[in-house]
């Protein structure tokens, strides 16, 4: 598995811990907040159906490409990826992984980013904290906890 250079290991690992505990680990499929797309694992939706079930260690391999996925993707959007810190990149990327690329990449969080003020992209990141229409307590912890690594990362 090949790391883009904006994610050393130290923040894959950083990755890993933040974002899969938000995520949660469920072995089998299930059917999350919004109700209309089947989940397994650590937040994967691509290709599952209700019914669907992993080991922990498939779910930890899958994760793990996931990341390393959307860490591309996600600099696709970026014009200086490989120059935010480490933790304000991991609370971008806990943003993409849970948002989904396209959503983050026409955000005003990577409009910030791109223009340089990197602090003003980590206050938008409490704003992200609906799903269905509708403020999500679980959200709005994410969010205000990605907000505080954000800044850390900017000390």
């Amino acid at each position: 598995m090949k790391l883009p250079k904006s994610l050393a290991a130290g923040a894959l690992a950083l990755a890993v811990t933040v974002i899969g505990s938000y995520e949660g680990l469920k072995t089998k499929a299930y059917i999350p907040i919004k109700g209309d797309v089947p989940t397994v694992c650590f937040g994967e939706t691509r290709g599952v159906k209700l019914g669907d079930s992993y080991t922990i260690t498939q779910c930890k391999e899958m994760f793990g490409k996931r990341l390393v996925e959307f860490s591309t993707n996600m600099n696709k959007c970026l014009k200086a990826p490989a120059s935010i810190p480490d933790k304000s990149y991991v609370a971008f990327l806990s943003l993409a992984y849970n948002i989904g690329e396209p959503a983050f990449c026409a955000s005003s969080v990577t409009a910030k980013i791109n223009a340089g003020d990197i602090r003003g992209a980590c206050e938008r990141l409490p704003a992200f904290n609906k799903s269905g229409g509708r403020v999500v307590k679980g959200l709005v912890n994410r969010r205000a906890d990605e907000r505080k690594l954000c800044l850390e990362g900017l000390r």
